[in-house]
């Protein structure tokens, strides 16, 4: 009781406060994880996250040559920041691997381990990754997969060996060492791609992919238990498209997906990440401005942008938009407080 009676004054302290701009820009800063280029911190990064705060990075293979190189540019990001980044990489294992080469060790897939049907021997897996990611400076990883192997022609997913499999009971079986592993090194484990992408034909990285048809209710039951668990502290929800849970929008753009199914059906109340935003689905679609005001109205709390493809997206880009947005009544000043005491919880138990 009085836990909420704390958050119901701070609420209220925080809603009836008047924001100068630039502190609007880094509360909207603060929902932004970039990608950039290069194996050191960029000057134009330097200046964002001085400016903007932003809410985290994504590291790539392009930005990763060995274990020393990696030490330094993760250090060099968390002196830049001086506040809570989140340094964030795709480390599944198996085909999703960007720690490679020499003095990285080698995950084995989500398949391959649920296929030796050793629990103990999972431990170990995801016991070496999670101390390996902390090691490295890491403390965000977009992992594990809840998607269910219900398609067999599934290409991003399925072929690619990402899943655990196609019984929800055995993927949570597996998702969960992954996610005590991680979080006993503090790293905040991501859970994807809700609501559930192991059904689908197409793939989101190149375009519009409809799972309407494919998609089967139980692909929920992995991200219910977790939540159930306490385990779920972050969700990445992704663009795939279906008319039974949005007749309009892919989930990462949909209200009905991101609040009234994940956060109210669930009962989540962590922080929803969304995927890529500069992927085929979402990027062949829907202009930036259009893309990012609906994530947000969403309920999506930080706007992943990798920055992987031809065109480059830049946080003042970002930044701007939404703040014209709010300004004209488009987004409400109130969604991004709400967003922000969200990350701000979830960056505070990684300490």
């Amino acid at each position: 009781m009085k836990k909420l009676f704390y958050f119901l004054i701070l609420s209220i302290s925080l809603f009836s406060k008047d924001f100068s701009k630039e502190e609007i820009e880094k509360l909207i800063g603060n929902m932004i994880i970039l990608g950039f280029e290069g194996e050191s911190v960029p000057k134009s990064l330097q200046k964002d996250i001085k400016r903007y705060h932003l809410g985290g990075v994504v590291l790539f293979g392009k930005n990763i040559r060995n274990p020393k190189q990696l030490k330094k540019l993760t250090f060099d990001l968390k002196k830049e920041a001086k506040y809570p980044l989140l340094i964030c990489v795709d480390e599944e294992g198996g085909s999703v691997e960007r720690l490679k080469g020499e003095g990285f060790i080698r995950t084995p897939s989500a398949d391959r381990v649920a296929k030796k049907g050793d629990l103990s021997y999972a431990k170990r897996v995801y016991f070496k990754l999670a101390r390996e990611l902390k090691k490295d400076g890491f403390n965000c990883n977009f992992a594990p997969v809840l998607d269910l192997a219900l398609n067999s022609k599934n290409l991003v997913i399925v072929k690619k060996g990402r899943s655990y499999g196609s019984d929800p009971k055995e993927v949570v079986k597996y998702a969960e060492i992954f996610v005590k592993e991680l979080k006993s090194n503090q790293i905040l484990p991501v859970l994807k791609h809700f609501p559930g992408h192991g059904s689908s034909f197409g793939d989101t990285h190149k375009g519009f992919t409809d799972i309407s048809s494919t998609w089967r209710k139980k692909e929920l039951l992995p991200y219910k238990r977790l939540i159930d668990e306490n385990l779920a502290d972050a969700v990445m929800v992704a663009h795939v498209f279906n008319d039974r849970l949005d007749s309009k929008y892919p989930a990462t753009l949909s209200y009905r997906v991101a609040t009234k199914l994940l956060r109210e059906g669930l009962g989540f109340e962590g922080i929803v990440i969304s995927d890529d935003m500069q992927m085929g689905a979402i990027s062949k679609n829907y202009s930036l401005k259009d893309s990012v005001t609906l994530a947000i109205n969403a309920g999506v709390d930080m706007l992943l942008f990798a920055n992987q493809t031809k065109k480059r997206v830049k946080a003042k880009d970002i930044v701007e938009i939404v703040y014209k947005q709010i300004k004209n009544g488009k987004i409400d000043l109130k969604t991004i407080l709400r967003a922000n005491e969200r990350i701000k919880r979830v960056k505070k138990s990684l300490k």
